[in-house]
């Protein structure tokens, strides 16, 4: 492996959604993640959250399924897990046990609502961890339902980066005290620590309760999507006052339109100005104006276009293997080199390997097997 993160060690439970991104972009920097899975034989070769990481199938159920699993546990540096709370403590792996197996262990827990509250013990995706922060009420049209931002919000920003940042810390913190530690990541949390910028304009008065009636929700005419002549879309992003005059020349607009910018008693006149105008050519050519400007528009590319587009690949930032288009390893490094891992073909392909790796000979390996614990 290399990476800055090389020397890591961890343990993920098998699960879904933001835990598997968290230990995916570990791997990706090089740390050795090993996935606790349920079952062997499970086809994961497309599965870009997997790749980086080795797996070994066990039977938790089993005593000396536990064992094994406590024994992988006691040699890592983190362990992350995505479950409800109380699953690992009846699962035999809650913090106290591991963290006694492993007193320098970093317990990083994953969860929607968090491990205690009202609502901890509830069901949930990421759309009702959103809905109760006040981010999603400030998403979507005046007058209609908020709109879903795909699943990016609450599981990966408010969930993955967080725990990311969480079990980080915890080991800085652990090179001083020597001592491990349990992280309650929690999405409802993560969400409103990304608002500070809302939070104020709220203290201050400058954003308001009401969708479509901000600067940066689609309410102002300067940041929100404008249909093409080809029915592709344009962003518009011009919210410094440059950066809109800059808009307005290329547009060919009259400039002193600059001036009722932040008037939002003229927004509409703007929209349905910019709407027309923006209407008049297809996308492609639009972005053929814009490029290179300060005028801070880009086209709006569904997932091929992606990545196929220009300035994505002179930044390598896409990748093709197993026919599955993904993005390379972020963030980049001067000096430590990431690469791009392959995901395990299937679950427990590695069963062996760990178990040689953790001090386990091969006759104990063939026990293990014969009696139902590698499944």
């Amino acid at each position: 492996m290399s990476g800055p993160l090389s020397s890591l060690k961890i343990i993920e439970m098998v699960g879904l959604g933001p835990c598997p991104l968290a230990g995916q972009l570990l791997a990706d920097l090089g740390a050795e993640v090993v996935v606790i899975d349920r079952k062997s034989a499970l086809d994961i070769s497309t599965e870009v959250n997997r790749r980086g990481k080795k797996s070994i199938a066990l039977n938790l159920k089993d005593q000396k399924g536990l064992e094994v699993a406590l024994k992988l546990i006691s040699k890592a540096d983190l362990l992350i897990e995505g479950f409800r709370p109380g699953v690992m403590e009846r699962l035999g792996l809650g913090p106290n046990v591991c963290l006694s197996a492993n007193p320098k262990l970093i317990y990083g827990r994953m969860t929607g609502w968090g491990q205690v509250g009202p609502l901890s013990h509830s069901a949930g995706h990421d759309l009702n961890y959103l809905a109760i922060t006040g981010a999603l009420h400030a998403m979507g049209k005046e007058g209609e339902p908020p709109v879903p931002p795909l699943n990016l919000v609450a599981d990966y920003g408010g969930g993955s980066m967080f725990l990311i940042m969480g079990v980080l810390s915890a080991l800085i913190e652990r090179g001083i005290s020597g001592k491990g530690q349990v992280i309650d990541a929690a999405m409802i949390d993560g969400v409103p620590a990304m608002m500070g910028m809302i939070h104020s304009m709220l203290a201050q008065g400058t954003w308001t309760n009401n969708r479509e009636d901000n600067f940066v929700d689609g309410g102002a005419p300067y940041y929100r999507c404008y249909t093409c002549a080809d029915g592709k879309y344009l962003s518009i992003g011009c919210i410094e006052p440059q950066f809109f005059a800059e808009f307005l020349k290329l547009v060919n607009l009259d400039a002193d339109l600059a001036k009722l910018q932040n008037d939002k008693s003229q927004w509409s006149m703007l929209h349905l100005l910019f709407e027309q105008t923006i209407a008049k050519k297809p996308r492609d050519k639009w972005a053929n104006i814009f490029e290179g400007s300060d005028a801070c528009v880009a086209p709006v590319l569904d997932f091929n276009e992606a990545a196929k587009y220009p300035h994505n690949l002179q930044r390598n930032a896409f990748a093709t293997q197993n026919s599955v288009t993904q993005t390379t390893p972020v963030p980049r490094f001067s000096r430590s080199v990431t690469t791009l891992n392959a995901p395990s073909d299937k679950t427990g392909c590695d069963n062996i390997q760990i178990l040689k790796d953790i001090g386990f000979n091969e006759s104990e390996i063939k026990k293990l097997a014969s009696a139902g614990v590698l499944l």
